[in-house]
């Protein structure tokens, strides 16, 4: 006797037949049961979820499948009425695991290439329920399955993929920062809010669905177009159809990038170590340069590991060159000569130039949900977090340290990453994340690389000066 494998109609209308009664199950119980505050609020969320970033999408997934592939099915569309005898959901472990059950079910589809996108979209927000489920029920609950989750997705690799008209889907970033530097622990599977309305930023919760968010590129958006500007040591290449407008350029290195001014660049009018920094930190990668004719892309693009920086009140940044692809896994087009290693993807909705940034995020006064009033900032907020410290220390260990006569000989021989360290130390001497202590051993570590130094006072003096 041959066993037929299901058909994707078959697996998609099983797990969205199994939403539906997780679903159908909370609205029952809470019904029919008297609950705390807490407990009658994570149900409406995780109701709510349910409907607007699983069930919602499988349909949607369905529907496709139908579509293209034709059904072997002639099955129900409602849940199935026998769930109504089932026993109601009223504890949250109870919600949790059957949560988890259909978030690893929901996982696997990402295996069979003939699911349509929607399918990541349901297994996001479900991995994320899971996840959050768990750590409601304990301090470390949610540990373990994401470990389980990874090692699932251990073969899929890191890259984002831009739902039509949805969220952004990211695979296995395991490296995503708010603007302070701090990490941001993920489900290896994570929806990415990009209609800029959810409730629950910067992840997504449906909310593009209601309000018929569209990814379509504005016909008045700035001119897909690089200029060359050539100087007496660089030549500048800048696409302004590609700029995000973070002002990264123009508030460093006013004497290049001039607001107000035509032309845009004045490509002598800095240093050059200083024109360098300021084309790297370009977080839009509309920025450019080329020595002798040639463009030097790989002194633009750097070498680093793949990372997402939410930052505050703006885009996605990405750094490390994570693939960016479409709703049917082909490479989004990027703009003539902007960066693949690093580039900004809108977050607020308004773009022009979607997925990519082109700074509408100010006009629109997009805005990340304020902390609580009685909030006390530690000196790290204060001083801009974790990049604003990595930039100061860069600059100081490349630009003043090296033509101090007392403290530059102590730095000649330092290592690449010295300055990334030191900036990690005074983040979480500041008040920050124990990055320091994490990467690099702590207290004892740092005391353990200055001892037979015979570092003077004077010397010390004048490194904190």
């Amino acid at each position: 006797m041959s066993v037929t494998s299901p058909t994707p109609d078959h697996m998609l209308h099983a797990i969205l037949t199994r939403a539906r009664d997780i679903e159908e199950r909370i609205t029952r119980g809470m019904s029919m049961a008297v609950q705390t505050n807490s407990q009658s609020k994570t149900f409406n969320l995780v109701s709510r979820r349910l409907k607007t970033s699983v069930i919602r999408p499988l349909r949607e997934a369905l529907a496709e499948v139908r579509r293209t592939h034709g059904s072997e099915l002639n099955v129900r569309t409602e849940s199935d009425p026998r769930a109504a005898d089932s026993t109601p959901v009223l504890s949250i472990m109870g919600l949790g695991d059957d949560m988890w059950t259909l978030a690893k079910d929901a996982t696997t589809l990402q295996f069979n290439a003939a699911m349509p996108v929607e399918t990541k979209e349901a297994a996001a927000a479900l991995q994320y329920l899971a996840c959050e489920l768990a750590a409601i029920d304990a301090a470390d609950g949610a540990a373990a399955r994401l470990s389980e989750l990874k090692a699932m997705q251990a073969a899929l690799s890191t890259g984002i993929q831009a739902e039509n008209n949805g969220p952004y889907l990211v695979t296995n970033g395991e490296r995503v920062f708010n603007w302070l530097g701090e990490r941001i622990p993920l489900p290896p599977l994570t929806a990415l809010c990009r209609c800029g309305q959810s409730a629950t930023k910067p992840f997504c919760d449906g909310t593009h669905a209601e309000i018929h968010f569209t990814d379509q590129k504005d016909p008045k958006r700035i001119v897909d177009q690089r200029d060359t500007y050539v100087g007496q040591q660089i030549t500048l290449l800048d696409n302004r159809g590609a700029c995000a407008h973070s002002g990264f350029c123009t508030d460093r290195l006013s004497t290049v990038f001039r607001t107000g001014k035509e032309p845009f660049v004045a490509p002598s009018g800095g240093r050059l170590d200083e024109i360098i920094r300021a084309v790297r930190a370009c977080p839009s990668g509309a920025l450019s340069f080329a020595i002798d004719g040639r463009e030097a892309r790989e002194q633009v693009d750097q070498s680093r590991p793949a990372a997402i920086e939410v930052s505050k009140d703006g885009p996605y940044r990405i750094s490390g060159g994570v693939p960016l692809t479409d709703s049917r896994g082909n490479a989004v087009r990027f703009n003539d000569g902007a960066s693949r290693e690093h580039y900004s993807l809108c977050r607020c909705g308004h773009s022009q130039n979607k997925p990519f940034c082109s700074g509408m995020h100010w006009y629109v006064k997009f805005s990340d949900p304020v902390q609580a009033p009685d909030h006390d900032p530690t000196l790290f907020e204060w001083a801009g977090g974790f990049p604003a410290l990595l930039r100061m220390t860069r600059i100081f260990y490349s630009k003043y340290v090296p033509e101090d006569p007392l403290i530059g000989p102590l730095f000649a021989n330092m290592s690449p990453d010295h300055p990334e360290r030191v900036a990690a130390w005074l983040g979480e001497v500041f008040g920050g994340p124990k990055n320091y202590s994490d990467q690099y051993g702590g207290y004892a570590r740092m005391v353990s690389q200055h001892l037979n130094k015979g570092l003077t006072e004077a010397q010390r003096a004048r490194w904190a000066a």
